[in-house]
């Protein structure tokens, strides 16, 4: 996810002046940095680190001299446009016993903080994927990571989140969080993966 900030600010042509657009590049929640390139007419420039702003003047306009924008000015330009964006996707992960529904002894607080996230959000979108490790057929894991998936939204539901917010997929043993060879019984593949909008 890439979090840009835009501000275009312009006036009548009548006054004698033109627009002018900013673009500044934020850090991902997680710190990481993404890229964009601002082009205008022939000329453009990348902004790949934190902070860093190009404003654009004039129709058509070049793009002016890359900076980097204090928080304090990023904040007075934008701070309205940030305070309404939503949170970001929050994803847990809840660990099941071998060959079973029955979620290891660590789910229980992972379900808690799962809780927590619906509320903070006011989430009404809630995706519940269900996933199995390496051993066993294709067809049967298909169903476990299945029932694993309905086992967690049952869960849920039991506390209180609305099943109409709730949707479940399964993985079976298709998409392993560790790569392994066939047959091989890996906890870290018999999961559910919870993910709050």
């Amino acid at each position: 996810m890439r979090r840009v900030l835009f501000l275009l600010l312009g006036c009548f042509a009548l006054a004698g002046c033109g627009q002018k657009a900013t673009f500044v590049l934020l850090p991902d929640p997680d710190g990481t940095v993404g890229e964009i390139m601002v082009t205008s007419g022939q000329n453009s420039h990348t902004l790949n680190q934190a902070h860093q702003a190009v404003s654009i003047k004039g129709d058509p306009g070049q793009p002016g001299k890359l900076t980097t924008m204090p928080e304090s000015q990023i904040r007075a330009l934008f701070g309205k446009a940030i305070a309404v964006q939503p949170l970001p996707p929050a994803k847990f992960l809840l660990y099941f016993e071998f060959d079973s529904v029955r979620p290891n002894s660590a789910a229980t607080a992972q379900l808690e903080l799962v809780l927590q996230a619906v509320t903070e959000r006011t989430s009404r979108d809630i995706s519940i994927n269900g996933h199995t490790d390496r051993t066993g057929p294709v067809e049967y894991n298909d169903q476990l990571a299945l029932q694993r998936a309905n086992e967690v939204k049952m869960m849920l539901v039991q506390r209180g989140i609305d099943p109409a917010s709730i949707s479940t997929t399964s993985h079976g043993m298709h998409n392993p969080l560790i790569p392994t060879a066939s047959n091989v019984a890996e906890p870290r593949n018999r999961r559910v993966e919870v993910i709050v909008r």
